[in-house]
């Protein structure tokens, strides 16, 4: 398994990009190579990716979720192998830190030389960077899924 870890800053309150966090069918919007998501049920997503020419389709379970705090995933069905957390803690009122950190396992050569020289860390900073942007510039969220989901 490979680990990236990367954190930002963005110039919205807490709640604000908590909510927009959990609108996963958004992820498209300001992550490279998300093609869909499609939020099955509370715990579920179907993702469908594109990255260098291989499409990917998979589902994940949320394993753990606390509002305006943390939301843990695992692929639970699907071509790709992964787990993760997203964190979110107040900076003051109006600024949040996001910190995303995600196992994944590379599949075949060119994922794993890909890995090995930083380009999953790179994309995920700029999926990241994206986020602030679109957070920032709607500058409010249009609601979220803030149900607790309790591990086990």
């Amino acid at each position: 398994m490979s680990m990236v870890k990367e954190s930002v800053d963005v110039d919205v309150p807490l709640h604000t990009a908590y909510n927009q966090w959990t609108r996963f069918e958004d992820f498209p919007r300001f992550m490279e190579g998300v093609e869909a998501v499609t939020q099955l049920d509370d715990r579920r997503n179907h993702w469908r990716t594109s990255v260098g020419g291989v499409s990917r389709e998979f589902d994940t379970e949320i394993v753990d979720q606390l509002p305006d705090e943390r939301i843990a995933w695992r692929t639970v069905d699907g071509e790709v192998e992964q787990k993760g957390v997203v964190t979110f803690r107040s900076i003051d009122a109006t600024h949040t830190a996001v910190s995303l950190a995600m196992d994944f396992r590379p599949e075949g050569l060119v994922e794993r030389a890909g890995s090995a020289m930083g380009m999953v860390d790179r994309r995920v900073k700029g999926d990241l960077r994206r986020f602030k942007d679109f957070v920032e510039e709607r500058g409010r969220d249009e609601g979220g899924r803030r149900g607790r989901i309790t591990p086990g």
